[in-house]
């Protein structure tokens, strides 16, 4: 019990004493300040920006910011499809791989646009390694920094700053944070284990004199902006669970860091750019304290372990079931509430087997969406919670609500208001049509409370864009209700990913064209504890007001279940 309290306990203090250097290092990339990256890089971006025809100090408007981040995932989404639709054709495929079926291939495209990367396919079985890295591994790389991109324009935006260009903050976030952090993070991978090859499958004699086929490919690369950019699609079917992505505890320490760093670092950032340090660390402390109750709550169950099977035993155990040995309860109960807290989406143990405390803190994680939050989007939904706080105390209160000192008026709280709505609309929807045919179209293998957990964490990953499952759903070919989930779930990918981006940034706009108020002595602080806490205690009230029955439907009442000895 000790050691793996101490593993939780040493992964956040490296976060916490990395935030600021790393939010800081963001900061002056986006503000294009110096950097010690400048002389190898300045030199490649002006290559691209003349090759793209991308005028670097040209600043666009909201609609020309959304046009420019539609327009460039369409493009990329496109490419991406025929890439994967003709692989049988294309080199890298040593196996000799054929295509999926048309709608595994469309889900698979439009998921990893939306830096969601579920998956519902083996990816040693079903797609090739050029695939694996000229398409998947490219989009891991664009979809990570549109996200990136969109957070760091709302910031710009709600500081009374221009919104900026979205092809340089792309290509910035890129060459900048993302590719150079691969690189360096995708050889310590390769020292640790990870392997790094275009070799086809390796066929070995057991000792009993039996065959064994050994999957394998460019994994480390793969497996580092898989966690830095927050994607979470694994190389390999069962995901960092599997030996050759996550080998031992180091890898899963450089993994679990990459995939919280940049969430952390954006409130760190958002201080940087607002002048106000102070708030971003009370931001920060809020959202780490809420992390740290979901992780106490979700590895408590696990190291008591089921009641029934400890029962049959007559000994105290902790569950193991689904968990890789290398890694036990503690790492396992982090990563899975890191992980959903994160948007990244990528499992070192089978979430499915985790006890019902864990399930309702990762589907809890996934309705929120700022315990850290996804790539850029994270802090854009967490300062959404704040505007929303400062409308309401001002109501309270009876002040003009103001923020950053800009007033908050009708226009920005339906756009607050549009973010917040649409994910329950892209959740709870679905989740009540599968439900209702339970056998024909979602094809769940669970039944009772479990499988209501099932089905809501599924649209609820993609919606978040978190992309992990609870699995035992039939959503993998050659599977017959595979169709609909590839196709059902394309609505949460996008609704959940796309309309948020638009309506953050009108907000932006809006938020950037105001003037500036002077503070006087009624004006609302933010950047106080009482605020915060009132800011903690509204994001948790609509929270649970949002999604307390399905909750109380599946993982409370499963737990209540298990504890009665049922």
């Amino acid at each position: 019990m000790g050691q793996g309290l101490l593993q939780i306990g040493l992964t956040l203090c490296i976060v916490i004493l990395i935030t600021p250097i790393f939010g800081r290092y963001i900061a002056n990339v986006f503000q294009e300040e110096r950097t010690v990256l400048d002389s190898l890089m300045n030199p490649l971006e002006r290559s691209i920006y003349v090759l793209v025809g991308v005028r670097r100090k040209e600043n666009m408007t909201g609609w020309q910011y959304i046009r420019a981040v539609l327009c460039s995932n369409l493009f990329m989404g496109i490419v991406v499809y025929s890439l994967i639709y003709f692989q049988k054709f294309l080199p890298w495929n040593p196996n000799g791989l054929g295509t999926p079926t048309w709608d595994t291939v469309l889900h698979t495209t439009v998921s990893f646009i939306t830096n969601t990367d579920q998956q519902h396919y083996a990816g040693e079985n079903t797609l090739s390694y050029f695939s694996q890295v000229a398409a998947l591994g490219f989009v891991m790389f664009t979809s990570a920094a549109t996200g990136l991109a969109v957070g760091i324009a709302f910031i710009r935006g709600l500081t009374g700053r221009k919104l900026g260009n979205f092809y340089v903050d792309l290509i910035r976030a890129i060459t900048r944070i993302l590719l150079p952090i691969s690189v360096i993070g995708a050889i310590a991978l390769l020292i640790l284990g990870v392997p790094q090859t275009l070799a086809g499958t390796l066929s070995v004699k057991t000792l009993e004199g039996s065959t064994q086929y050994l999957a394998r490919g460019p994994v480390a690369s793969f497996e580092m902006i898989k966690m830095l950019g927050d994607n979470g699609g694994g190389f390999f079917g069962v995901n960092s669970a599997h030996p050759f992505e996550n080998p031992n505890g180091a890898t899963n320490l450089i993994e679990a860091i990459a995939m919280i760093s940049i969430p952390a670092a954006m409130i760190y950032v958002y201080g940087l750019f607002a002048n106000n340090t102070k708030q971003a660390w009370l931001l920060f402390w809020m959202v780490l304290g809420i992390f740290v109750v979901l992780v106490g709550i979700t590895a408590t169950a696990e190291l008591q372990g089921n009641p029934l099977v400890n029962g049959t035993l007559g000994i105290e155990y902790p569950n193991l079931e689904g968990k890789e040995l290398r890694f036990g309860w503690a790492q396992t109960a982090m990563w899975a509430v890191m992980t959903t807290a994160t948007m990244n989406g990528a499992v070192n143990g089978m979430h499915d087997s985790l006890m019902p405390q864990g399930l309702f803190s990762t589907l809890f994680n996934l309705f929120l969406q700022i315990i850290w939050g996804g790539q850029g989007t994270g802090i854009a939904y967490l300062l959404i919670y704040v505007i929303i706080t400062v409308f309401l105390t001002g109501l309270m209160v009876g002040r003009s609500p103001e923020f950053l000192g800009r007033k908050i008026e009708k226009r920005e709280i339906v756009l607050a208001s549009i973010v917040l709505l649409i994910h329950p609309i892209a959740v709870l929807i679905p989740s009540a049509i599968a439900l209702a045919y339970p056998f024909s179209l979602s094809g769940i293998t669970n039944p009772g409370f479990h499988g209501i957990s099932q089905v809501v964490y599924e649209y609820a990953s993609a919606a978040a864009n978190n992309g992990s499952s609870l699995a035992g759903l039939a959503n993998s070919q050659p599977a017959p209700t595979a169709l609909w989930w590839n196709l059902s779930c394309l609505f949460p990918l996008l609704a959940g990913r796309y309309i948020p981006i638009i309506a953050i940034l009108l907000l932006a706009d809006n938020m950037s064209r105001k003037q500036t108020i002077p503070a006087t002595p009624g004006t609302l602080k933010t950047d106080s504890l009482l605020f915060t806490s009132v800011t903690a205690g509204i994001t948790l009230v609509l929270a649970v007001l949002t999604f307390f029955p399905v909750l109380a439907l599946g993982p409370i009442a499963e737990g209540f279940k298990l504890a009665s000895g049922n």
